[in-house]
């Protein structure tokens, strides 16, 4: 039986560049899906799937995500039961008791694989997900429960895979390729991070989401060691792709009943938001008909 999985890792670092001038003051991982940060959505995802104790990897600029999974001030509290918001008390006094909740600064190089060493020493020798703040797979059952089932099935580490196949695809996620043991799952044996076309071993594509085995922080600390950053970012890959040479077992698994969102850059968040806002009883049906009026 695979140890059971209550941790997890967000990493929560960067910029958002993309978003400036928004992000100057306000991390993009708290931009709302209609009146949700970014950040909870995922959060409340790991808790779902059984993560009781949640890390996330910070900068210097992000300390309204702290504030957002804290305790809330006594002034809202009392301007919420001033005016009988009795809903909205209880969805905004949930928040703190989510999860325990762990904050760390990053620091090192740029890349995926730094978090992760930010973070071991709080991750100890137990399975983990590791996951981003800026793009997820909706699905049903979620994608960590998924993930989580096959981990619990088959032991190793399990990460999250869609179908893509524009061209611009093969240029922004990684590619994985393998033994296919089951219909959406494949044994990998190479992974490859953003190939072209041209190179890409299938049309699986790496989107953020993993369980990952403690070993893997081993391996990423050996490659630390000979890191030359006029190579590049720290990233997480080449320690996957040692591992799988060295005998350990990364299942791709191809995420069912879902759909992939990459909030990372505007007009996909944009897409995002109006999925979320149409899907709601509240608003859905005015805002499809202001659309409809639009773009008629």
């Amino acid at each position: 039986m695979s140890q059971k999985v209550t941790k997890a890792v967000i990493a929560a670092a960067g910029f958002g560049t993309r978003f400036l001038p928004q992000t100057k003051a306000m991390p993009k991982e708290m931009l709302p899906l209609v009146d949700k940060p970014i950040i909870q959505h995922i959060v409340e995802e790991l808790v779902s799937a059984g993560i009781t104790d949640v890390m996330i990897v910070t900068g210097y600029h992000k300390r309204t995500i702290e504030d957002h999974f804290d305790h809330m001030s006594a002034d809202l509290r009392a301007n919420l039961e001033r005016g009988s918001k009795e809903e909205l008390l209880e969805a905004t006094d949930r928040i703190s008791g989510l999860a325990n909740f762990a904050y760390i600064r990053q620091k090192g190089p740029y890349g995926t694989g730094t978090p992760l060493m930010n973070a071991a020493h709080l991750i100890g020798n137990e399975p983990f997900i590791y996951t981003f703040a800026d793009d997820f797979v909706e699905a049903s059952p979620s994608r960590f429960r998924q993930m989580l089932e096959l981990h619990e099935q088959k032991g190793g580490s399990v990460i999250t895979c869609v179908r893509r196949n524009a061209d611009q695809d093969y240029k922004r996620y990684g590619y994985v390729a393998g033994d296919e043991v089951a219909p959406g799952i494949v044994d990998m044996k190479t992974i490859v991070e953003k190939p072209g076309k041209e190179n890409a071993p299938s049309d699986l594509a790496s989107v953020s989401g993993y369980v990952f085995d403690p070993i893997l922080l081993e391996f990423l600390a050996e490659q630390q060691e000979t890191y030359n950053p006029e190579e590049g970012e720290f990233m997480i890959q080449p320690a996957m792709q040692k591992m799988i040479e060295d005998g350990h077992h990364i299942y791709g698994l191809e995420i069912q009943n879902g759909s992939y969102y990459d909030t990372g850059n505007p007009l996909e968040y944009l897409k995002t938001v109006f999925d979320f806002a149409l899907q709601r009883d509240d608003i859905g049906p005015e805002l499809r008909e202001h659309l409809r009026k639009k773009i008629t």
